[in-house]
C-alpha cells in the first residue's frame, strides 16, 4: 500500500464515521424532542419549551384512566408476546426438521399479515369476531397483534435454528428421548437468546399497534397508543409526548433485556 492511499483512507474513514452519526442523529431528533416537550410547562406542545415542569408526570401517574391503559397494553402484549412466541418457534422448528412441500409454503404464508394493511386486517377481525360472537377486548387485541407479531418470531427463529447444530438433537433422538424432552434439554438451552430476543421484539410491537386495536377496543380496553388519539382529538398536549415517552423507554428497557439476556448466554458459554 502506498503513503498516498493511506490518507485516502483516512478520509474515507472520517465520511463513513460522519455519515454514520448523521443517521444516528436524524433518527435520534425525533425522540429528544419528545421527551424535552414532555417537561414543559406550557398546557399546548411547543418546541423549544418556554420552562420545564414534571407536572404532566404526576398527571400521567395519577390519572386512573391513563394507568388503566397502561395496563391494558402490558397485559395485551404479554398476552401477544407468549402466542407469537408459541407459534413462531414451532412453526420455524416444523419448517426446519421438515421436506415436505407444505413445509417449504409454511414461510410465504406466515409473511402475508405483515403484507395486508393493519386497516383491513382490523376491520376484518372485527367482522369475524362480530360474527362469532367473541366480544371480549382482551382476546381480539391479543389475537390481531399476534397475527402480526408471529412472522416476525418466525423468522428471527429461522435465522436462530439456521445456526443450530442439529447432531445434537438427533444424538438425543438416538439415545431413546422423547422429542418434547429433546427440544427443553437439548434444543432450547442453546437457543434461548434467540427465543428471548423474538419475545421481546414480539411485545415491543403489540405494545405499539396502534389501528387494529382502535378497531376492536371497547370502553373497558384501551390500549396506550389508542388512548393517546382520543386524547389528542380534544387537545394537543404535552401528555401525549409523556405517553410517547413511556413507550420509547419501554422499548429500550426491552433491546437492553435483550442484550443483557445475550451477554449472560455469552458469559456461561465462558464459564
Amino acid at each position: 500500500m502506498s503513503e498516498a492511499d493511506i490518507p485516502r483512507e483516512r478520509v474515507e474513514d472520517a465520511l463513513f464515521r460522519a455519515g454514520y452519526w448523521l443517521v444516528f442523529a436524524v433518527l435520534m431528533l425525533p425522540i429528544v424532542v419528545v421527551f424535552v416537550t414532555s417537561f414543559q410547562q406550557s398546557s399546548y406542545l411547543t418546541f423549544p419549551p418556554s420552562g420545564y415542569t414534571l407536572e404532566w408526570y404526576a398527571q400521567f401517574f395519577g390519572s386512573e384512566e391513563w394507568l388503566g391503559a397502561v395496563r391494558d397494553s402490558l397485559a395485551i402484549g404479554v398476552g401477544a408476546s407468549l402466542l407469537a412466541t408459541v407459534l413462531g418457534v414451532t412453526g420455524s422448528l416444523a419448517v426446519q426438521r421438515s421436506d415436505s412441500r407444505v413445509a417449504k409454503l409454511l414461510p410465504p404464508v406466515v409473511l402475508l399479515p405483515l403484507l395486508i394493511p393493519p386497516v383491513v386486517l382490523g376491520l376484518t377481525l372485527l367482522i369475524y369476531f362480530n360474527r362469532v360472537g367473541l366480544t371480549n377486548s382482551y382476546v381480539n387485541i391479543v389475537v390481531a397483534h399476534t397475527l402480526w407479531a408471529t412472522p416476525l418470531v418466525f423468522f428471527i427463529m429461522q435465522s436462530v435454528f439456521a445456526r443450530f447444530d442439529w447432531n445434537l438433537r438427533d444424538a438425543g433422538m438416538d439415545l431413546g428421548a422423547r422429542p418434547s424432552r429433546v427440544f427443553y434439554h437439548v434444543i432450547l438451552p442453546n437457543v434461548r437468546s434467540g427465543v428471548v430476543i423474538a419475545a421481546v421484539v414480539a411485545f415491543i410491537v403489540s405494545l405499539q399497534e396502534f389501528i387494529m386495536a382502535l378497531f376492536l377496543k371497547s370502553f373497558e380496553v384501551k390500549t396506550v397508543p389508542v388512548l393517546a388519539w382520543t386524547s389528542l382529538q380534544s387537545s394537543l398536549s404535552p401528555m401525549v409526548s409523556v405517553v410517547s415517552a413511556f413507550l420509547v423507554l419501554t422499548s429500550i428497557l426491552g433491546v437492553l433485556l435483550s442484550a443483557a439476556v445475550m451477554n449472560l448466554e455469552w458469559l456461561a458459554e465462558q464459564l
